[in-house]
């Protein structure tokens, strides 16, 4: 039964987070913001609504680790398994002005979040402020430069004539999905979790990680198929940045998040690899060929998942 509430949970947010991310589309296009705008705002936030329902749930069912595991998870999913598998289907070409900005702020946010879970082994009120506080700040200086660039993305028909009774519908059905997709994914992993033996926290990094990045891995794999543009990897940074000052910033301000002694993993392992991979994307977009990550990358990022599953199980 737990399984069966594990694979329902990851549907509904599977459909959650299209819906969600389909109506945050429609919806700005309606207020006239810029498409530049919403993909490096509202898309990257919306795919983080997955990791955002499922945190805030687990942190009020007194499950920390699996709140903080899978933002951790889920980072390195975004870049590793996301990233990776995209760039097998069709390389990927990366922005010569991202190492300017998305990538600093993502590095930023990654070094802050070790530093404030090293003091206390916790995230409490004052540091959910301090996140979200800086994802504020992130989000002027995003705008602010959006204005001197012209629109680069490029948004479906549908959703350019979507009409206001659509986005509403879309957007409620997909805030119930998440909602109750979270609590099934919660419910089913923790339950696994306890039968097998096996800590929340590896839990969190794992199964409810990728699950929470399903809408990213579907949205990302459908367009390489298209052979449409190639992704926007400011847009996986963004909800990697979105993940740490949002999810975690308002999770802790919710309800202050600690690390358990039988979740120590995620600062004595996980977290290291989560800065590893985000910081590798630097060589990666300059050797052997500048600003792209080949299929050989993709190869080497996908590995460097499993490896990273398989050190996390191994411990047990």
């Amino acid at each position: 039964m737990s399984l069966f509430y594990l694979i329902i949970g990851l549907v509904l947010l599977v459909i959650g987070g299209e819906f969600l991310v389909r109506s945050s589309v429609g919806l700005s296009l309606k207020l006239k913001l810029s498409k530049m705008i919403i993909g490096l705002t509202v898309v990257s936030f919306a795919t983080s609504a997955p990791e955002l329902i499922v945190s805030i749930q687990s942190a009020l069912d007194g499950l920390s680790g699996l709140a903080l595991g899978n933002v951790i998870g889920s980072n390195i999913a975004n870049i590793a398994l996301v990233l990776g598998a995209t760039a097998l289907i069709a390389p990927l070409a990366i922005d010569k002005d991202f190492f300017k900005f998305n990538w600093q702020w993502m590095m930023a946010f990654s070094v802050l979040l070790y530093v404030l879970l090293l003091s206390g082994n916790n995230l409490v009120r004052w540091e959910g402020f301090v996140l979200l506080t800086l994802l504020i700040l992130f989000i002027f200086l995003l705008l602010r430069r959006a204005r001197k660039k012209p629109d680069a993305i490029e948004i479906e028909e549908e959703l350019q004539e979507a009409v206001w009774w659509k986005i509403i519908m879309f957007l409620i059905l997909g805030g119930l999905a998440l909602w109750q997709g979270s609590e099934l994914l919660v419910k089913g992993a923790v339950d696994i979790a306890a039968s097998l033996g096996i800590p929340e926290s590896i839990i969190a990094v794992s199964m409810v990680a990728v699950g929470t990045s399903v809408p990213e891995l579907a949205a990302s794999i459908i367009a390489a198929l298209k052979k449409e543009k190639a992704i926007s990897l400011g847009n996986l940074i963004g909800s990697n940045i979105f993940n740490i000052g949002s999810v975690l910033g308002i999770t802790a301000i919710i309800q202050p998040i600690q690390i358990e002694e039988k979740g120590m993993g995620l600062l004595n392992n996980d977290i290291y690899w989560m800065l590893g991979i985000a910081f590798l994307l630097l060589p990666m977009a300059f050797i052997p060929k500048k600003y792209e990550i080949s299929r050989f990358k993709g190869i080497a990022f996908l590995g460097a998942y499993l490896l990273f599953l398989y050190l996390a199980f191994s411990t047990l």
